[in-house]
């Protein structure tokens, strides 16, 4: 498995598929770009890249030791990982860097090669091939959907190659499908989470003053905390006393503060910043209702945990929070980047009668024990490396 860096301890959804991998019988071994700051305490082979140095005569020193190894240790693969590379027209340049960079993953006899990430397979898309490998790649949301904006054509020749993808959502697989991949190359197998650890019996508290509301989400701009806080002081402009606190650290915590600030949100708002499993757990019993109102979302395993302590969660329309959340039965999905229709949904959730939002609580609980616990997502793993995805 190619990943940026060892997954951390809040990373979950690719920890929990590595221990189900390795429970199955699977044997893991990770390539990284960067050695773990910590002990990661997963039982796999990790194997990082020897240019993840701010050095530039360690990189130059690591280059030619690549070279070398690819002269000698691998010399065949190698020389196939050049020449297909060769016939999908990259240019002489690009060959030679490719081969310098991604050498260490080539010394390796594995049956699969899969990228975590749609990104991580750029400037690799031929080295499963050279190796003998079948190849993987797990879309997540920003990868499919923002990083081809941002460099078009990104993907051009991952798509020419024979790749088994994952996607976490329906929505996710119609839009590879429209990208030119075949139905049965698609894997749809969306987050999961702990339900024997999130699991709680649906509070019944009724008391709405304040009426306490919870975000766990990194703070990025695709998490649309911006038009959350807008809603929020038209909440507070309609009279409806409220506490909003936000779970997570990210580079717009100080325009954030800011847009606290100016929306006049300094006594409802409280940032609590990085928290482990416990702590958020701690949140969740603490608050009655859950907002995601992000602009792109592949699917969100908070929402998942909200829905399964018990919370009556309100997400945006974005991607696969469309298929988290059921509309109307196990939460409320609100079109995205309209903060006043954000507004008005929460005020329809207060004034609500208490049987539907027992109804509604309950059924979500049923449905996250149901569709989402780890064992099936496991299972489903399991399936997609043993053969092909089709579903």
């Amino acid at each position: 498995m190619v990943l940026a860096q060892v997954p951390g301890y809040s990373e979950t959804f690719l920890r929990n598929k590595i221990k189900g991998l390795q429970t199955d019988g699977y044997e893991v071994v990770l390539f990284v770009g960067q050695s773990p700051s910590q002990d990661p305490q997963l039982a796999c082979e990790i194997h990082v890249s020897p240019f993840g140095y701010d050095s530039k005569i360690q990189r130059f020193i690591n280059g030619f030791i690549s070279i070398i190894k690819a002269v000698f240790l691998s010399p065949i693969s190698s020389w196939r990982y050049f020449s297909l590379m060769r016939c999908d027209g990259v240019t002489l340049g690009r060959r030679f860097k490719n081969m310098v960079l991604n050498q260490f993953l080539m010394g390796h006899r594995l049956d699969w090669l899969h990228f975590g990430f749609g990104t991580m397979a750029l400037h690799r898309e031929q080295i499963a091939e050279a190796i003998g490998a079948q190849m993987g790649v797990s879309f997540r949301g920003f990868d499919l959907y923002l990083s081809p904006l941002t460099r078009p054509g990104c993907y051009d020749l991952l798509f020419k190659q024979k790749v088994y993808y994952h996607v976490l959502s329906q929505a996710m697989k119609e839009n590879l499908h429209s990208l030119g991949i075949h139905k049965s190359m698609i894997a749809v197998i969306p987050p999961a989470i702990n339900t024997s650890f999130f699991n709680q019996e649906p509070s019944k508290k009724e008391d709405y003053n304040p009426l306490s509301i919870l975000t766990v989400a990194r703070l990025h701009w695709i998490k649309g905390l911006e038009y959350t806080l807008e809603a929020l002081a038209l909440l507070k402009q309609a009279g409806l006393s409220f506490r909003y606190s936000i779970v997570g650290e990210g580079d717009q915590y100080a325009r954030l503060v800011w847009a606290v600030h100016q929306l006049g949100l300094k006594e409802e708002v409280t940032f609590l910043g990085k928290q482990n499993q416990e702590q958020i757990k701690e949140a969740y019993q603490t608050h009655q209702v859950y907002l995601q109102y992000s602009i792109q979302e592949g699917f969100c395993n908070a929402v998942l945990e909200a829905q399964a302590m018990g919370l009556m969660c309100i997400v945006s329309d974005a991607d696969g929070l469309k298929e988290n959340v059921l509309d109307g039965e196990t939460g409320w999905v609100v079109p995205k980047r309209q903060p006043h229709l954000l507004t008005k949904q929460l005020l329809d959730v207060v004034h609500m009668p208490k049987d539907i939002h027992d109804r509604i609580r309950n059924q979500a609980v049923i449905r996250i024990q149901k569709e989402f616990y780890l064992k099936r997502q496991q299972a489903a793993f399991v399936a997609f490396f043993n053969a092909k995805p089709v579903n």
